[in-house]
């Protein structure tokens, strides 16, 4: 991967994009650039449910001028799900270029308790980790402390490490090659 591009869709705090983009520069020794903040992605909402398809996300994206090298990053503060859970908190294309992440179940006030700022940043980039290292062809991983490992609550997330495991580093290094 020789760059990331972070794109953030509706409200997302330019700080939140600063500490997220550094720390991805730092795991993946790739350049991260934060472009221009786009609309909220209203196409992907679902009334009924009143949360909005990372599916549908992802699907825009794919027409972005992106090599096959690089990725593409949405973040947004909106509520993702996919039809067969509950909620998510990102998705990817599995060895494809582009992911999405959200920051509302992130959130400590999600849960009803005071903001946390220093637990968000970790949690998102614990997340946006976890679905770039899927743009590259790495599957969910055994090891519960490694990033790959799968989350389906925001404690597991507090769980896991920030980086891969050294299995999972090692295909992330093979896909450099």
């Amino acid at each position: 991967m020789n760059s990331i591009q972070l794109l953030p869709l509706g409200t997302v705090d330019s700080w939140l994009l600063k500490r997220l983009s550094e720390a991805l520069t730092t795991e993946f020794l790739a350049g991260c650039e934060v472009l221009e903040n786009e609309p909220e992605p209203s196409f992907a909402l679902n009334p009924a449910r009143q949360q909005y398809s990372s599916t549908e996300i992802l699907a825009s994206m794919t027409d972005r001028p992106v090599s096959a090298e690089d990725r593409i990053l949405a973040v947004t503060s909106v509520d993702l799900y996919i039809p067969i859970l509950t909620f998510v908190f990102g998705e990817a294309q599995l060895n494809g270029r582009c992911a999405v992440v959200s920051t509302s179940r992130l959130r400590q006030e999600f849960y009803g308790l005071p903001a946390n700022a220093s637990l968000l940043v970790e949690r998102l980039v614990k997340e946006s980790v976890h679905e770039l290292g899927h743009t590259l062809g790495i599957s969910h991983c055994v090891n519960y402390e490694c990033v790959m490992a799968s989350s389906h609550a925001v404690e597991l997330i507090d769980l896991k490490q920030r980086s891969f495991c050294r299995a999972c580093r090692a295909r992330a290094l093979a896909f450099r090659k």
